[in-house]
């Protein structure tokens, strides 16, 4: 069993929101993943996607991409984005889910084998470009909400198992390299993070280990629309 992860797809099969105006290389990107994905992925191996999947606004909307994401081989592991308006209410998602292996997280976690894969949204950190007093709120409640992962993770945790934490944001920043999301990751003894988020020219380390714990950015067009390894 391998796991892959990509992240921010930003898919719009049902609304007209087409990419290429970022850039030239978003020019059929879902194409360039699609092909990447089929040669290196097979049904045993899990991907991890790691938010802003579908533009969609409503639930009808994003499982017409959810449902372009049938076709491809594996196991898929979503957590919600900050552009995810269509994800709203996690009874009604899973029960519509297109497929028996998509699996959504939202402060919670999935075991495989003896990986253990938790995840949550997440939210700008201090010392971020888009941080203000006012996200300060959100940044405080997105941590308690990785707290609720961790009381499932440790509900199901054994000795031998690697843990995994999805994040959609970057969970510390270029100019403060530790937040409450790095000290919990730490605490609860992560193996490896992935996140995505970030575009563009913005920079910002593709694979960074801090204090035991590598943080993978999976966010396509910043990884030329293929799927980053992680085990």
């Amino acid at each position: 069993m391998k796991i892959f992860s990509i992240s921010d797809l930003h898919l719009s099969g049902a609304v007209e929101k087409p990419m290429d105006i970022f850039g030239t290389g978003w020019s059929n990107h879902f194409e360039k993943i699609k092909t990447d994905w089929q040669s290196r992925v097979s049904e045993e191996d899990i991907v991890l996607i790691a938010g802003d999947i579908s533009w969609g606004t409503t639930l009808d909307e994003g499982l017409c991409d959810l449902r372009a994401l049938k076709e491809l081989k594996g196991k898929k592991v979503f957590i919600r984005g900050n552009h995810d308006y269509w994800w709203n209410g996690i009874t009604k998602l899973r029960l519509s889910a297109p497929d028996k292996n998509f699996y959504f997280l939202q402060n919670d976690c999935i075991k495989f084998e003896d990986v253990i894969i938790c995840g949550s949204r997440g939210w700008s950190c201090p010392g971020s470009s888009d941080y203000s007093d006012d996200d300060e709120k959100l940044y405080k409640r997105e941590a308690e909400r990785f707290k609720l992962c961790f009381k499932a993770v440790n509900n199901m945790r054994e000795p031998q198992d690697k843990l995994i934490a999805m994040i959609h944001y970057p969970p510390f920043s270029a100019k403060s390299p530790a937040s409450e999301f790095t000290s919990l990751f730490e605490s609860e003894r992560v193996d490896k993070v992935v996140f995505g988020h970030i575009h563009g020219e913005a920079f910002f380390p593709f694979r960074t280990v801090k204090n035991g714990i590598e943080y993978v950015l999976t966010s396509c067009d910043k990884v030329g629309f293929t799927l980053q390894r992680i085990l």
